[in-house]
């Protein structure tokens, strides 16, 4: 009976990366694959889908959890289906944190399998609640990007500076708000140089005119930090400020930048780019000027503490003064010149009876040496009785009776001379 076999294979259009042809036998093991590089495989198709990475999905909130590390899981369901979320920490908002069981929300993001379970779900980045327009949702997408590119990071914020001389200010400039911001520039610190870069600040025309407002002062080399400010109002009056390009605008300026956009509810993208955020437009000069009356509280305390430690410094340098002087008095050069010569003699008294000592020493170092070296002398073992017997032909010492053969001329030293010799017989 012949075997009959049965041929599966996964094709798509988006495919990349893997082409699976498995067969399956009635009677023989057909061939496999691991679980691992089937849900990869899956996993691809969905990324490959350009319609399934950047999608919105409209649903029921459930099982939603927001554990410690700050991501927060949710299902999202209808009448028929539901699907697995999770969203990211770095993208969650005020309006998700919002969120409860049984809200209605549009969510955004891409399909992709959690590998690990071996399900499908939606990693979502912006959450739409029931009720908002469609320019929140622009706000929402513009701020993902934003974020993802790095223009939020508190890393590459500034800080104000300590010392300011002059700010720019970019704003309407028949507005409340750089009244508000003048008024406080005056009562606070007048010294201030203002530089007004005037733009619209609502409308579809305003974003560039904010831009070009902004590098005009961007031209300037004597400006300390600038402020971008407006009124509150609606999302729709403010929405000149959630513009990419104001938000580009503000993130390459070459001085800290203060948003003083809306009133402290209001947020809107020039507010996240921006080096500091103020709640309002007067709330952002009362940040970047110094208040006048707590100036001259300081100066006042460190004159009294300057007048304090020029007085000591006078008391302890006529005390000093009086300590010379009483020194002086006690001191005379007839004294001193007693003094070295007397040290003087001591140093020769010293000097003579170490040049003795050291003389006695060699001496005595000298007849020891002596001594020594007359023990080691040959001669005073030859004396003893001993001879040193060596070869007439080469000079060589004999030390053993091999080193002589029969009828060698030998050379024998005793203590007074040396004579000759024959070996008759070894």
């Amino acid at each position: 009976m012949q075997s009959v076999f049965i041929r599966v294979q996964f094709a798509s259009r988006f495919h990349y990366g893997y082409n699976f042809t498995m067969q399956y036998s009635l009677f023989a093991q057909p061939e496999t694959i691991t679980v691992s590089e089937l849900t990869r495989y899956i996993r691809e198709m969905f990324e490959v889908d350009y319609r399934l990475q950047d999608i919105w999905v409209q649903g029921e909130v459930s099982n939603l959890s927001r554990p410690s590390s700050g991501h927060v899981y949710f299902t999202l369901k209808d009448s028929g289906a539901a699907i697995k979320c999770a969203m990211w920490r770095n993208s969650v908002t005020p309006n998700v944190q919002r969120l409860h069981e049984g809200d209605a929300v549009s969510a955004h993001g891409k399909i992709s399998v959690y590998e690990t379970q071996g399900v499908y779900q939606l990693y979502v980045d912006a959450i739409q609640t029931a009720g908002v327009g469609d320019l929140y949702q622009q706000f929402e997408l513009l701020k993902a990007k934003l974020q993802a590119e790095g223009l939020f990071d508190s890393d590459r914020k500034r800080a104000l500076p300590e010392v300011v001389h002059a700010i720019g200010i970019v704003t309407s400039p028949t507005g409340a708000a750089l009244q508000d911001i003048l008024n406080i520039i005056q009562r606070r610190w007048p010294l201030m140089k203002v530089v007004l870069s005037p733009t619209p600040v609502q409308g579809d025309d305003a974003p560039p005119k904010i831009i070009a407002a902004l590098e005009r002062l961007y031209r300037r080399a004597d400006l300390d930090a600038i402020i971008i400010a407006r009124g509150g109002g609606s999302i729709e009056d403010l929405w000149c400020f959630n513009d990419e390009g104001v938000a580009r605008a503000i993130a390459r300026s070459p001085v800290p930048t203060i948003s003083g956009v809306g009133h402290e509810v209001d947020f809107t993208i020039a507010d996240f780019v921006a080096d500091v955020r103020a709640p309002t437009p007067s709330a952002a000069a009362e940040l970047i000027t110094p208040d006048q009356d707590e100036v001259r509280s300081t100066l006042d305390a460190c004159a009294a503490a300057l007048d304090a430690i020029l007085s000591d410094r006078i008391r302890q340098s006529r005390l000093r003064v009086q300590l010379n002087e009483r020194a002086l008095a006690h001191l005379s050069p007839r004294v001193k010149l007693a003094n070295a010569r007397q040290r003087l003699d001591d140093a020769g008294s010293r000097m003579q009876d170490a040049m003795s000592h050291g003389i006695v020493l060699s001496r005595e170092r000298l007849k020891s040496l002596a001594a020594q070296l007359n023990a080691f002398n040959p001669l005073n073992v030859l004396a003893r009785g001993y001879a040193v017997v060596r070869k007439e032909s080469t000079g060589e010492v004999v030390r053993r009776v091999a080193q002589v053969t029969a009828d060698e001329q030998l050379v024998i030293r005793v203590s007074d001379g040396e004579f000759k010799a024959r070996a008759d017989e070894v």
